[in-house]
Protein backbone atom coordinates (compact mmCIF):
# COMPACT_ATOMS: atom_id res chain seq x y z
CA UNK A 1 0.00 0.00 0.00
CA UNK A 2 1.20 3.48 -0.86
CA UNK A 3 2.08 5.62 2.16
CA UNK A 4 -0.48 8.44 2.30
CA UNK A 5 0.41 9.50 5.84
CA UNK A 6 1.87 12.87 4.84
CA UNK A 7 -0.94 13.80 2.46
CA UNK A 8 -3.51 16.37 3.62
CA UNK A 9 -7.04 15.34 4.57
CA UNK A 10 -9.41 16.80 1.96
CA UNK A 11 -12.97 16.31 0.82
CA UNK A 12 -13.07 13.58 -1.82
CA UNK A 13 -16.05 12.86 -4.04
CA UNK A 14 -16.48 10.45 -6.95
CA UNK A 15 -19.32 9.45 -9.24
CA UNK A 16 -19.28 6.19 -11.20
CA UNK A 17 -21.80 4.66 -13.54
CA UNK A 18 -22.50 1.39 -15.32
CA UNK A 19 -25.21 -0.26 -17.41
CA UNK A 20 -27.40 -3.36 -17.20
CA UNK A 21 -28.86 -4.33 -20.58
CA UNK A 22 -31.73 -6.72 -21.30
CA UNK A 23 -34.80 -7.02 -23.49
CA UNK A 24 -37.59 -4.51 -22.97
CA UNK A 25 -39.89 -6.89 -21.07
CA UNK A 26 -37.16 -7.61 -18.53
CA UNK A 27 -36.47 -3.89 -18.03
CA UNK A 28 -40.20 -3.29 -17.52
CA UNK A 29 -40.30 -6.02 -14.85
CA UNK A 30 -37.36 -4.45 -13.04
CA UNK A 31 -38.84 -0.96 -13.24
CA UNK A 32 -42.21 -2.10 -11.90
CA UNK A 33 -40.91 -4.47 -9.21
CA UNK A 34 -42.36 -7.56 -10.88
CA UNK A 35 -39.38 -9.95 -10.82
CA UNK A 36 -40.07 -13.37 -9.24
CA UNK A 37 -37.46 -12.69 -6.53
CA UNK A 38 -38.97 -9.33 -5.68
CA UNK A 39 -38.20 -5.66 -6.21
CA UNK A 40 -34.61 -5.44 -7.46
CA UNK A 41 -33.98 -1.74 -7.00
CA UNK A 42 -33.94 -1.37 -3.19
CA UNK A 43 -31.88 -4.54 -2.90
CA UNK A 44 -29.44 -3.29 -5.56
CA UNK A 45 -29.16 0.05 -3.78
CA UNK A 46 -28.31 -1.71 -0.51
CA UNK A 47 -25.84 -4.01 -2.29
CA UNK A 48 -24.09 -1.01 -3.81
CA UNK A 49 -23.78 0.81 -0.49
CA UNK A 50 -22.53 -2.34 1.22
CA UNK A 51 -19.88 -2.78 -1.48
CA UNK A 52 -18.73 0.82 -0.98
CA UNK A 53 -18.17 0.18 2.72
CA UNK A 54 -16.31 -3.10 2.09
CA UNK A 55 -14.14 -2.09 -0.87
CA UNK A 56 -10.87 -2.32 1.07
CA UNK A 57 -11.77 -5.85 2.15
CA UNK A 58 -12.04 -6.95 -1.48
CA UNK A 59 -9.15 -5.07 -3.12
CA UNK A 60 -5.84 -5.93 -1.41
CA UNK A 61 -4.04 -2.59 -1.89
CA UNK A 62 -7.03 -0.28 -1.38
CA UNK A 63 -6.90 1.91 1.74
CA UNK A 64 -9.82 1.61 4.18
CA UNK A 65 -11.61 4.96 4.20
CA UNK A 66 -14.11 6.65 6.54
CA UNK A 67 -16.98 7.07 4.07
CA UNK A 68 -19.17 10.09 4.81
CA UNK A 69 -21.90 9.29 2.30
CA UNK A 70 -22.77 6.80 -0.43
CA UNK A 71 -25.70 7.24 -2.79
CA UNK A 72 -26.90 4.72 -5.40
CA UNK A 73 -29.67 5.45 -7.86
CA UNK A 74 -30.91 4.23 -11.23
CA UNK A 75 -32.13 5.61 -14.54
CA UNK A 76 -34.06 3.68 -17.20
CA UNK A 77 -34.54 3.53 -20.91
CA UNK A 78 -36.33 0.86 -22.95
CA UNK A 79 -33.54 -1.75 -22.87
CA UNK A 80 -31.19 -0.74 -20.06
CA UNK A 81 -30.83 0.33 -16.47
CA UNK A 82 -28.02 2.74 -15.67
CA UNK A 83 -26.68 2.62 -12.12
CA UNK A 84 -24.94 5.58 -10.51
CA UNK A 85 -22.91 5.55 -7.30
CA UNK A 86 -21.65 8.73 -5.66
CA UNK A 87 -19.25 8.45 -2.72
CA UNK A 88 -18.03 11.24 -0.42
CA UNK A 89 -15.29 11.06 2.19
CA UNK A 90 -12.84 13.31 3.98
CA UNK A 91 -9.66 11.34 3.45
CA UNK A 92 -6.04 11.33 2.26
CA UNK A 93 -6.78 9.35 -0.88
CA UNK A 94 -9.60 9.23 -3.39
CA UNK A 95 -12.82 7.22 -3.41
CA UNK A 96 -12.74 6.08 -7.03
CA UNK A 97 -12.62 2.38 -6.19
CA UNK A 98 -15.45 2.71 -3.69
CA UNK A 99 -17.69 4.33 -6.30
CA UNK A 100 -16.80 1.73 -8.92
CA UNK A 101 -17.36 -1.10 -6.43
CA UNK A 102 -20.76 0.32 -5.55
CA UNK A 103 -21.88 0.47 -9.18
CA UNK A 104 -20.61 -3.04 -9.90
CA UNK A 105 -22.36 -4.59 -6.89
CA UNK A 106 -25.63 -2.81 -7.68
CA UNK A 107 -25.57 -4.11 -11.26
CA UNK A 108 -24.69 -7.64 -10.13
CA UNK A 109 -27.61 -7.60 -7.73
CA UNK A 110 -30.01 -6.66 -10.54
CA UNK A 111 -28.46 -9.42 -12.66
CA UNK A 112 -28.96 -11.97 -9.88
CA UNK A 113 -32.64 -11.11 -9.48
CA UNK A 114 -33.35 -10.97 -13.22
CA UNK A 115 -31.48 -14.01 -14.49
CA UNK A 116 -34.39 -16.32 -13.68
CA UNK A 117 -36.59 -14.75 -16.38
CA UNK A 118 -33.97 -13.74 -18.94
CA UNK A 119 -30.65 -15.52 -19.58
CA UNK A 120 -29.49 -12.91 -22.11
CA UNK A 121 -28.34 -10.21 -19.71
CA UNK A 122 -25.35 -7.93 -20.09
CA UNK A 123 -23.34 -5.66 -17.81
CA UNK A 124 -20.99 -3.04 -19.18
CA UNK A 125 -19.81 0.54 -19.59
CA UNK A 126 -18.65 0.72 -15.95
CA UNK A 127 -16.51 3.81 -15.58
CA UNK A 128 -15.72 6.86 -13.49
CA UNK A 129 -17.71 9.95 -14.43
CA UNK A 130 -16.13 12.61 -12.23
CA UNK A 131 -14.03 13.14 -9.14
CA UNK A 132 -13.08 16.09 -6.96
CA UNK A 133 -10.58 16.67 -4.18
CA UNK A 134 -6.90 16.04 -3.69
CA UNK A 135 -4.08 17.16 -5.93
CA UNK A 136 -5.96 16.62 -9.19
CA UNK A 137 -8.82 18.92 -8.17
CA UNK A 138 -11.89 18.60 -10.40
CA UNK A 139 -11.90 15.95 -13.14
CA UNK A 140 -14.79 14.99 -15.38
CA UNK A 141 -14.79 12.39 -18.13
CA UNK A 142 -14.80 14.13 -21.51
CA UNK A 143 -18.23 14.36 -23.09
CA UNK A 144 -19.98 12.79 -20.10
CA UNK A 145 -23.46 14.25 -19.45
CA UNK A 146 -24.77 14.83 -15.96
CA UNK A 147 -27.11 12.15 -14.65
CA UNK A 148 -30.77 13.14 -14.85
CA UNK A 149 -31.09 13.65 -11.09
CA UNK A 150 -28.46 16.41 -11.23
CA UNK A 151 -29.69 18.25 -14.28
CA UNK A 152 -31.47 21.49 -13.51
CA UNK A 153 -33.99 22.56 -16.12
CA UNK A 154 -33.01 26.15 -15.34
CA UNK A 155 -29.63 25.57 -17.03
CA UNK A 156 -31.36 24.46 -20.23
CA UNK A 157 -33.13 27.80 -20.39
CA UNK A 158 -29.90 29.82 -20.20
CA UNK A 159 -27.86 31.31 -23.01
CA UNK A 160 -24.20 31.57 -22.08
CA UNK A 161 -21.00 33.16 -23.29
CA UNK A 162 -17.39 32.28 -22.45
CA UNK A 163 -14.53 34.75 -22.98
CA UNK A 164 -10.90 33.69 -22.61
CA UNK A 165 -8.38 36.46 -21.94
CA UNK A 166 -4.80 35.51 -22.82
CA UNK A 167 -2.12 37.40 -24.71
CA UNK A 168 -0.20 34.20 -25.47
CA UNK A 169 -3.23 32.26 -26.67
CA UNK A 170 -4.41 35.19 -28.77
CA UNK A 171 -0.98 35.29 -30.47
CA UNK A 172 -1.10 31.54 -31.12
CA UNK A 173 1.80 30.81 -28.74
CA UNK A 174 -0.33 28.63 -26.43
CA UNK A 175 -3.55 26.65 -26.64
CA UNK A 176 -6.68 27.85 -24.89
CA UNK A 177 -7.74 25.04 -22.54
CA UNK A 178 -9.78 26.99 -20.00
CA UNK A 179 -12.44 28.31 -22.37
CA UNK A 180 -13.24 24.91 -23.92
CA UNK A 181 -13.28 23.32 -20.45
CA UNK A 182 -15.94 25.81 -19.33
CA UNK A 183 -17.92 25.26 -22.53
CA UNK A 184 -17.87 21.50 -21.88
CA UNK A 185 -19.02 22.03 -18.29
CA UNK A 186 -21.91 24.26 -19.36
CA UNK A 187 -22.92 21.78 -22.06
CA UNK A 188 -22.94 18.93 -19.54
CA UNK A 189 -25.32 20.97 -17.38
CA UNK A 190 -27.76 21.30 -20.26
CA UNK A 191 -26.98 24.79 -21.59
CA UNK A 192 -27.96 24.62 -25.25
CA UNK A 193 -26.56 27.88 -26.62
CA UNK A 194 -22.98 28.82 -25.79
CA UNK A 195 -20.88 31.45 -27.55
CA UNK A 196 -17.12 31.50 -26.96
CA UNK A 197 -14.32 33.85 -27.90
CA UNK A 198 -10.59 34.35 -27.32
CA UNK A 199 -9.16 37.84 -26.86
CA UNK A 200 -5.89 39.33 -25.58
CA UNK A 201 -5.60 40.84 -22.10
CA UNK A 202 -7.01 44.12 -23.31
CA UNK A 203 -9.63 46.18 -21.50
CA UNK A 204 -11.23 47.61 -24.64
CA UNK A 205 -11.52 44.15 -26.22
CA UNK A 206 -13.05 42.70 -23.06
CA UNK A 207 -15.53 45.56 -22.69
CA UNK A 208 -16.57 45.22 -26.32
CA UNK A 209 -16.95 41.43 -26.06
CA UNK A 210 -19.13 41.66 -22.96
CA UNK A 211 -21.39 44.35 -24.39
CA UNK A 212 -21.77 42.39 -27.62
CA UNK A 213 -22.87 39.28 -25.69
CA UNK A 214 -25.30 41.33 -23.60
CA UNK A 215 -26.83 42.89 -26.71
CA UNK A 216 -27.29 39.40 -28.23
CA UNK A 217 -29.42 38.33 -25.25
CA UNK A 218 -26.88 36.19 -23.39
CA UNK A 219 -27.89 35.52 -19.75
CA UNK A 220 -24.59 34.31 -18.29
CA UNK A 221 -21.07 35.42 -19.21
CA UNK A 222 -17.99 33.63 -17.88
CA UNK A 223 -14.54 35.14 -18.34
CA UNK A 224 -11.37 33.18 -17.70
CA UNK A 225 -8.04 34.89 -17.20
CA UNK A 226 -6.82 38.25 -16.01
CA UNK A 227 -7.91 37.89 -12.37
CA UNK A 228 -4.46 37.89 -10.76
CA UNK A 229 -2.20 40.74 -9.66
CA UNK A 230 0.07 40.92 -12.72
CA UNK A 231 0.50 44.05 -14.83
CA UNK A 232 -1.73 42.59 -17.62
CA UNK A 233 -4.47 41.30 -15.29
CA UNK A 234 -7.22 43.80 -16.17
CA UNK A 235 -10.42 41.79 -15.85
CA UNK A 236 -11.64 43.04 -12.42
CA UNK A 237 -11.10 46.70 -13.28
CA UNK A 238 -12.81 46.29 -16.65
CA UNK A 239 -15.89 44.64 -15.17
CA UNK A 240 -16.09 47.34 -12.48
CA UNK A 241 -15.96 50.04 -15.18
CA UNK A 242 -19.16 48.66 -16.75
CA UNK A 243 -21.15 50.00 -13.78
CA UNK A 244 -22.58 46.69 -12.70
CA UNK A 245 -23.70 45.51 -9.28
CA UNK A 246 -21.00 43.58 -7.45
CA UNK A 247 -22.09 40.30 -5.82
CA UNK A 248 -19.32 39.87 -3.20
CA UNK A 249 -20.31 36.37 -2.11
CA UNK A 250 -19.30 34.80 -5.41
CA UNK A 251 -15.68 35.93 -5.12
CA UNK A 252 -15.60 35.10 -1.42
CA UNK A 253 -16.83 31.58 -2.12
CA UNK A 254 -14.30 31.06 -4.93
CA UNK A 255 -11.39 32.13 -2.75
CA UNK A 256 -12.57 30.15 0.27
CA UNK A 257 -12.80 26.95 -1.76
CA UNK A 258 -9.53 27.71 -3.54
CA UNK A 259 -7.68 28.19 -0.26
CA UNK A 260 -8.40 24.56 0.60
CA UNK A 261 -6.16 23.58 -2.32
CA UNK A 262 -3.57 26.35 -2.57
CA UNK A 263 -2.28 29.02 -0.15
CA UNK A 264 -2.12 31.44 -3.11
CA UNK A 265 -5.91 31.58 -3.50
CA UNK A 266 -6.23 35.00 -1.74
CA UNK A 267 -4.34 36.54 -4.69
CA UNK A 268 -7.27 35.76 -6.98
CA UNK A 269 -9.50 38.72 -7.77
CA UNK A 270 -12.32 36.64 -9.24
CA UNK A 271 -15.67 38.41 -8.85
CA UNK A 272 -19.25 38.43 -10.13
CA UNK A 273 -21.36 41.35 -11.34
CA UNK A 274 -24.87 41.92 -12.55
CA UNK A 275 -24.41 44.09 -15.64
CA UNK A 276 -27.53 45.25 -17.49
CA UNK A 277 -29.48 42.29 -16.15
CA UNK A 278 -26.81 39.74 -17.07
CA UNK A 279 -24.62 37.76 -14.68
CA UNK A 280 -20.91 38.18 -15.47
CA UNK A 281 -18.43 36.03 -13.53
CA UNK A 282 -14.65 36.33 -13.81
CA UNK A 283 -12.70 33.12 -13.22
CA UNK A 284 -8.98 32.30 -13.04
CA UNK A 285 -7.06 31.59 -16.23
CA UNK A 286 -5.78 28.06 -15.63
CA UNK A 287 -8.08 25.20 -16.69
CA UNK A 288 -8.01 23.69 -13.21
CA UNK A 289 -8.58 27.05 -11.50
CA UNK A 290 -11.39 28.00 -13.87
CA UNK A 291 -13.30 24.74 -13.45
CA UNK A 292 -12.79 24.47 -9.68
CA UNK A 293 -13.88 28.08 -9.21
CA UNK A 294 -16.94 27.59 -11.41
CA UNK A 295 -17.88 24.39 -9.56
CA UNK A 296 -17.72 26.34 -6.29
CA UNK A 297 -20.44 28.79 -7.36
CA UNK A 298 -22.37 27.01 -10.13
CA UNK A 299 -25.23 26.03 -7.81
CA UNK A 300 -25.90 29.74 -7.18
CA UNK A 301 -26.24 30.78 -10.83
CA UNK A 302 -29.78 29.71 -11.84
CA UNK A 303 -31.24 31.06 -8.60
CA UNK A 304 -29.34 34.35 -8.92
CA UNK A 305 -30.68 34.95 -12.42
CA UNK A 306 -34.24 34.12 -11.36
CA UNK A 307 -34.05 36.51 -8.41
CA UNK A 308 -32.58 39.20 -10.65
CA UNK A 309 -35.63 38.88 -12.89
CA UNK A 310 -38.00 39.33 -9.95
CA UNK A 311 -38.73 35.80 -8.77
CA UNK A 312 -39.31 35.11 -5.06
CA UNK A 313 -36.49 33.65 -2.98
CA UNK A 314 -38.54 30.56 -2.23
Amino acid sequence: MINVGEKPMTRRECLARGAFRAKASTIDAIRNGLLPKGNALPLAEAAGILAVKKTSEILPLCHPLPVDAAHVHFEFDSTSVTAFCRVIAHAKTGVEMEALSGVTAALLCIYDLAKGIDPELELGAIHLVEKTGGKSGVWRRSGEPLEQSQKNSSWQELRAGVITLSDRCARGEAQDLSGPALVDDLSARGVREIQSSLIPDDAAALRSSILKLIESGIDLILTTGGTGVGPRDITPETLASLSGTLIPGFGERIRAEGFKKTPLAPLSRAEAYLIRGRLVISLPGSPKGAIESFEAIAHLIPHTLKIQKGAAHS
